[in-house]
């Protein structure tokens, strides 16, 4: 009889823990499951999947509620990769049907008004997705609701072609489908968030590095206003096309000569359409376009250098003014005028020039012979270490000085900056981390979320990020820092009563803090411009001439 009564009564509280875990959404019904701490609500779809003819079109409401349920391999397609990606054998890994997000919430918070973060994942637009991002440890210490979100990628998210836009109307006639996905995002979690225990009024967008440049984007893009309220871009950058250049560049970059003219031209050449006049060419590509499956667009499309890429972010005048995100910064007719955050890492290239045979070699100890591990060494560090100063240095300056000196310009003197510095890493048998990787592009990223699965989890997440007192204090202070943004529009002070202040105090001085230990976390003041990089390049006796060379083509 006992054994029976508890079983009911294991039946009910299970029964009502499921109930209060349910929230009624615009798509549908979502149950949140515990994770680490909080509750996680996964793979809600904020847009109808963009397949068949919702290929190359902005994105449209979901019109039909569904029970929503967490789904396998739901990230957009894109090549595979190890480092911030998906691995797999095949030439393209993913799905068209992509366009989903997640939200991280405290427990017991429905029926609060908290902070929203908005994670947008970084990977050069081309690869990533929401999954590697763990936001629970600032979720439960801060009491901030964060949403992660998927978005159209590479040819999928950003294409530029008459057969496509020139048969296209209204928000369908941008390049910017991407940017678009990002925007559908943030209306829903405007109609939504409060029933996560979010405020739809305090909603912070934040990304690294492709997300970093999203970020940047939306702060001019008329779509997005009034759907945040303050903006964090980590490791971004201005990277954006005229209309003309990403269809048919009349000039060719000192890196790629890939564009959507390339892809057709290849696919024409398949499909035997070259005989088709005029505007009937343009149908006909359309028609080809529409018919091909992903996999074998993709396939078509992934014919090229590994280092080429189609133009992606577009000036289409409709997401983008046709003046470009670098010029629309510095216009108030232009920016979203919200408190904003720009910083960079001061090892940003590292993690590329530490895989350049012309830096580093390798070899085998008596014991890493026995294992099969080589030790990486490099074999000129003095030149390592100018190629990642100026490169590093010439990130900032684009990617950081630039943005935030033209929103100033623009008028927004709410602005903030910082450079992370921490490079704690472990000095192993193998290699010397802190040597080779530093504070390298995307290295904070586990720091921000306290969590090192991005790096591939244990072992290799122990030997670059070593549990100790320098990165708890690092992580700390960032997830600190971070979450005051989000709730107040201002970083505040860290735990040791670092003040970071604004990034301009007159028009000249440039201030920032330095993100590292403790003993080194602290404010300080420069103005680096390219033209004194250049000028110091000159003087550099740790580089060749011919090394001088390619720095500067680098650097400009």
């Amino acid at each position: 009889m006992k054994l029976s009564f508890f079983i009911l009564l294991n039946f009910f509280f299970l029964s009502f823990l499921h109930a209060s875990s349910v929230v009624y959404t615009s798509s549908g019904d979502v149950v949140g499951s515990p994770h680490n701490g909080i509750v996680l609500y996964e793979d809600i779809p904020y847009a109808q999947p963009p397949i068949g003819d919702l290929r190359w079109k902005a994105p449209k409401n979901i019109s039909t509620k569904t029970k929503i349920y967490p789904k396998q391999d739901n990230y957009c397609i894109q090549r595979p990769s190890n480092l911030g990606g998906v691995s797999g054998e095949d030439f393209y890994v993913g799905s068209e049907d992509c366009l989903y997000l997640d939200i991280f919430a405290p427990k017991n918070t429905k029926n609060e008004s908290l902070p929203v973060m908005v994670w947008i994942h970084g990977g050069g637009n081309t690869s990533g997705l929401k999954d590697l991002y763990d936001f629970s440890k600032i979720v439960g210490k801060h009491k901030v609701v964060v949403v992660r979100i998927n978005y159209r990628l590479g040819p999928f998210g950003w294409f530029t072609h008459p057969s496509i836009q020139g048969l296209q109307y209204g928000e369908d006639k941008t390049s910017n489908f991407g940017t678009l996905d990002i925007i559908m995002a943030l209306k829903w979690v405007k109609n939504n968030i409060q029933k996560f225990g979010g405020d739809s009024n305090n909603v912070t967008i934040f990304g690294e590095s492709a997300g970093g440049h999203n970020v940047l984007s939306l702060l001019v893009s008329k779509q997005a206003k009034g759907l945040f309220h303050k903006a964090i871009s980590m490791s971004g950058y201005l990277t954006s096309s005229s209309l003309e250049d990403a269809y048919n560049p009349k000039k060719a970059s000192s890196t790629s000569e890939y564009s959507s003219i390339s892809v057709l031209t290849k696919l024409s050449k398949k499909f035997d359409i070259e005989s088709f006049p005029g505007d009937s060419k343009h149908e006909q590509e359309r028609e080809m376009l529409y018919s091909l499956t992903a996999k074998e667009f993709f396939e078509i499309y992934a014919e090229r250098e590994s280092y080429e890429e189609l133009p992606l972010l577009t000036n289409d005048g409709i997401v983008i003014p046709k003046i470009g995100l670098e010029k629309a910064l510095s216009r108030n007719d232009h920016v979203n005028f919200v408190p904003t955050i720009a910083g960079s890492n001061r090892d940003e290239v590292k993690l590329w020039l530490s895989t350049a045979r012309y830096f580093v070699d390798i070899d085998y100890s008596l014991i890493g012979s026995v294992l099969d591990i080589p030790k990486v060494f490099l074999t000129n560090e003095e030149s390592f270490d100018a190629f990642n100063y100026y490169r590093s240095m010439a990130w900032r300056v684009r990617g950081v000085d630039s943005p935030l000196m033209a929103l100033s310009n623009a008028g927004n003197n709410d602005l903030y900056s910082y450079r992370y510095d921490w490079d704690d890493h472990r000095r192993h048998v193998i290699a010397d981390f802190k040597k080779l990787i530093g504070a390298a592009h995307a290295t904070e990223i586990p720091l921000l979320t306290g969590n090192n699965d991005l790096v591939g989890g244990y072992p290799l997440s122990d030997l670059i990020y070593p549990p100790s007192f320098s990165k708890r204090f690092t992580s700390k202070n960032m997830m600190k820092l971070w979450a005051n943004f989000a709730k107040t529009g201002s970083p505040g002070k860290s735990t040791n009563s670092i003040e970071w202040k604004k990034y301009l105090s007159d028009k000249e001085t440039k201030s920032y803090l330095v993100i590292d230990k403790r003993r080194k976390l602290k404010m300080i003041s420069e103005s680096i411009t390219l033209d004194s990089l250049a000028s110091d390049l000159f003087q550099d006796d740790r580089l060749n001439n011919l090394e001088k060379c390619v720095v500067l083509l680098q650097i400009f």
